[in-house]
């Protein structure tokens, strides 16, 4: 019976942790661009916690981050990873595959802005290979 209720709280803890490593996505706006049409822009928050990342994905537009807090990491297929701070920035263009994206610091969560410029409609986030 011991040995039942460690492997249901091993399980439950397991579960916890990898469901907190999922990114927090939310939207602030969707604005539409009347001078190109087709296009709008989306600006969205990623919250990392601690142990955070992202799934290799793409976003089939251009995308623009701005770190607000703690640190990340960022790489792009056939590109350097790099670490960036509170300030500094990173561009995706559409046709980039985003191979590394987690958070940096093993104790502190970490939130950045992505402002986006792409087809009317179309996801934020693509799966990728």
């Amino acid at each position: 019976m011991k040995n039942k209720k460690l492997m249901v709280a091993l399980l439950c803890l397991m579960t916890g942790t990898l469901m907190a490593q999922d990114a927090k996505v939310t939207s602030l706006m969707t604005k539409e661009l009347a001078d190109i049409p087709g296009k709008e822009v989306e600006m969205i928050t990623v919250e990392y916690p601690v142990g955070g990342k992202d799934p290799i994905h793409r976003h089939n537009a251009h995308a623009f981050v701005y770190v607000l807090e703690g640190s990340i990491v960022m790489q792009l297929k056939g590109g350097k990873e790099v670490t960036l701070k509170p300030g500094e920035t990173f561009y995706e263009g559409p046709d980039d595959v985003h191979i590394v994206g987690r958070n940096a610091s093993s104790s502190k969560p970490a939130k950045f802005v992505v402002v986006l410029i792409k087809n009317k409609g179309a996801p934020v986030f693509v799966p990728a290979k």
